[in-house]
């Protein structure tokens, strides 16, 4: 049984050159002594180490080098019948007897092996491509922002079509947004806004009431100059409508015929120097309702005042008006024909009012005039086209007009009929306009002539007929494209008119004053001050003056003797005043105006509660006074390291206390080096808020942690107090 197992294991034997790459990694010294026959003792070690050499294609030159004719001859020859088909076979199927080879006396040979990472562990096979370093991915495109413009009652089929999205798309980010809507239902702003962010769209609000919403933005064509507009207020009896009558060579009377009147509450005069354009308002009331409105017509105010009669309550009233809409004052002293005239003692009344003549040294332009015998009719004409020169009025003709109303009324056979003052642009007969709450199509404009006329120019009054309810005073007219157009405009305003008429307008209290000032919004008080006689009325109001310094300042826009009328609510609502009344009461017309355009009514029996109330309001006007306060102060005696805090000093509380919340100020050898907020406070392990003075604690500082020992600490803080008024 054991003779057949030997027979194949003697086979191989006899025949060693049919495998000589697989034969000769194993038995290497058996093959050296078949080439070499009877070698030497060193001779074998020398084949075994040079062979182990030639295994690598990269050793063949150091092989060629070794001594001896007969050795490297061998070599050689056994090289070229089995190294040749050796060296791939070695690396990959055998890498272990490689290894220890690759390591020998420093022969050059194994230094490339060496140097390489990948012929480091396998010899004989060529270095591997580096790896493919993917590029990084390239950056997500920022999303293009669209803008749109939306309006307060823009509805999701509106929303959709300026983004051009379907309306299910629209509708389903508003449902995501917890808002269940159709696409007819109209979004408020903040939800549109949120809609149209999502569609990666910016808004920009234009309110219905803005005039750029349907009018063209400010024009870059021609600008032209353009007449002045002058508005005449003063005392009912000092000869206003005279005045007008005598620029105008002409009664308003006789002009009237045929039922039809001709007073449209606005007139142009024709002077050596060109037109002016006179409003006549039934009086300063309607001055400053315009002007609450927005609506600033006026250009320059002619102030009537009687020479025989001085300044009047309503005479202070129309300068007050003026005055807060800050416009030009040009005064002219009437009835100056009359023996009893005073002209000085009228000057030196105005003066008092802050008008001070240019005759007195003043600014202020007064003409003396008479009305009744058209005396200086011109050379006022001449200071007013002088003032308006300096004012540099223009206008551009070509655009769409815009203008506003003076007066309207509901006419019984004309219907609604209004007095417009051309601002801006041409109107034509059949243009469409929206004008405040109403809309319509010009059927037909009127001059202060009773003619009717095709186009109105800038700073042209004109009757206009076609609208579809009477506008107020102060309502601007705006020309748009179509009529169709204009009627939506309309209907969506009264849906906004709707919604604030819900809401009770409201202006400052005097309480309101702090907030304000805390916001930086307001650094004056304005007053409209209303007492029972004229000494009480002068008393308040300079005890009142008295209050205010460089920073803060009551400004007393109107002082008047008598009750609170209509006309001081009005002025209060337009110049976001207070109006304060000493001995006085607002009659009930007047509390209810006051109340609905949320205007503040205080009314006292005693000066120094008035004036207490305002000086407090004044006092928080003021910025207030920060003022440090050391709580206390410690001193480190030890400093070592906490867990999970870090640095801390261990303080003894040497004055007062240590307050968690104060703000902690470190001082070494007289000198602050730092200063800031506590980081952690403690007494053993425990956070507390306060460590009383002859008790230890352990401290912190926020960001800093270069304490030591002997530093001291103060602990402050700062306290802000109101500021008083000396």
């Amino acid at each position: 049984m054991t003779e057949p197992k030997k027979k194949p294991s003697k086979s191989p034997a006899k025949s060693p050159a049919k495998k000589p790459a697989a034969a000769k990694p194993v038995k290497e010294g058996v093959e050296e002594k078949k080439a070499k026959g009877s070698a030497a003792p060193k001779a074998k070690k020398a084949p075994k180490k040079e062979g182990g050499e030639t295994l690598k294609p990269r050793a063949k030159k150091k092989a060629e080098k070794t001594e001896g004719p007969s050795d490297s001859v061998g070599v050689g020859s056994d090289l070229a019948v089995s190294a040749r088909p050796a060296p791939a076979v070695p690396a990959v199927d055998l890498p272990a007897t490689v290894k220890p080879i690759s390591a020998p006396r420093g022969g050059a040979a194994s230094s490339p092996p060496v140097n390489s990472p990948a012929g480091a562990v396998e010899l004989g096979r060529p270095l591997p491509p580096p790896p493919a370093v993917k590029p990084p991915p390239p950056p997500v495109p920022a999303v293009p922002r669209g803008k749109i413009s939306i309006t307060e009652t823009t509805t999701v089929k509106e929303l959709a079509e300026k983004m051009r999205v379907t309306i299910p798309d629209v509708l389903k980010k508003l449902l995501g947004l917890g808002v269940i809507a159709n696409l007819n239902q109209r979004l408020d702003v903040d939800t549109a806004t949120l809609a149209a962010d999502a569609f990666h769209f910016d808004v920009e609000l234009k309110s219905l009431y803005a005039d750029e919403a349907i009018s063209p933005a400010e024009e870059t064509g021609p600008q032209v100059t353009r007449p002045p507009v002058v508005t005449v207020m003063g005392h009912v009896d000092h000869g206003k409508t005279s005045l007008l009558d005598a620029i105008r060579s002409a009664r308003v009377a006789e002009k009237e015929a045929g039922g039809i009147t001709q007073h449209i509450g606005a007139y142009q005069v024709k002077t050596e120097k060109g037109v002016v354009t006179f409003l006549d308002t039934p009086g300063h009331e309607a001055f400053t309702a315009m002007r609450g409105r927005g609506a600033q017509a006026t250009d320059i105010v002619v102030l009537v005042v009687a020479a025989d009669d001085g300044v009047m309550p309503q005479t202070v009233e129309a300068l007050d008006h003026a005055k807060a809409a800050g416009v030009p004052i040009v005064v002219a002293i009437n009835k100056c024909d009359l023996p009893t005239a005073n002209v000085q003692r009228i000057k030196q009344e105005l003066g008092a009012l802050g008008l001070l003549a240019e005759d007195w040294g003043g600014k202020t332009v007064m003409v003396e005039v008479s009305a009744r015998q058209k005396t200086n009719i011109d050379k006022l004409l001449e200071m007013i086209v002088i003032e308006a020169e300096l004012l540099e009025l223009k206008a551009n003709p070509d655009r769409p007009a815009q203008g506003v109303v003076v007066e309207a009324r509901l006419d019984s056979r004309r219907g609604p009929v209004a007095t417009v003052l051309i601002q801006k642009g041409t109107l034509r007969v059949g243009d469409s306009f929206v004008c405040g709450l109403n809309a319509g199509k010009i059927r037909a404009l009127v001059d202060d002539h009773g003619e009717r006329v095709k186009e109105a120019a800038p700073a042209f009054p004109v009757e206009i007929l076609g609208l579809s309810g009477t506008p107020m005073a102060g309502d601007k007219l705006v020309v748009v494209a179509t009529e169709r157009e204009a009627r939506e405009i309309a209907e969506r305003r009264q849906v906004i008119a709707d919604t604030q008429a819900r809401r009770v307008r409201h202006h400052l209290t005097l309480e309101e004053f702090h907030d304000q000032a805390e916001a930086g919004k307001v650094k004056s008080l304005p007053i409209v001050l209303k007492a029972d006689v004229q000494g009480s009325l002068e008393a308040v109001k300079d005890s009142l003056l008295k209050l205010g310094n460089p920073s803060i300042s009551v400004r007393v826009i109107h002082a008047g003797v008598g009750g609170i009328n209509n006309s001081d609510v009005v002025l209060a609502a337009a110049s976001d005043a207070i109006i304060l009344g000493f001995n006085v009461r607002p009659d009930p017309s007047s509390e209810s105006m006051a109340h609905r355009e949320g205007v503040e009514i205080k009314t006292y029996r005693i000066i120094y509660e008035m004036v207490n109330d305002v000086k407090a309001a004044l006092e928080g006007l003021l910025d207030p006074e920060e003022k440090e306060v050391t709580q206390g102060w410690a001193e480190v005696r030890k400093v070592f390291v906490a867990p999970k805090v870090g640095l801390v000093a261990g303080c003894m509380v040497t004055d007062g206390k240590a307050s968690r919340t104060a703000k902690a100020r470190l001082i070494r050898n007289g000198a602050i080096v730092f200063e800031g907020a506590i980081g952690s406070l403690r007494r053993f392990k425990d956070d507390v808020r306060d460590v009383e003075k002859g008790f230890e604690c352990g401290l912190s500082l926020a960001n800093y942690k270069e304490l030591k020992t002997g530093d001291r600490v103060e602990f402050y803080v700062i306290e802000k107090t109101a500021r008083k008024l000396a």
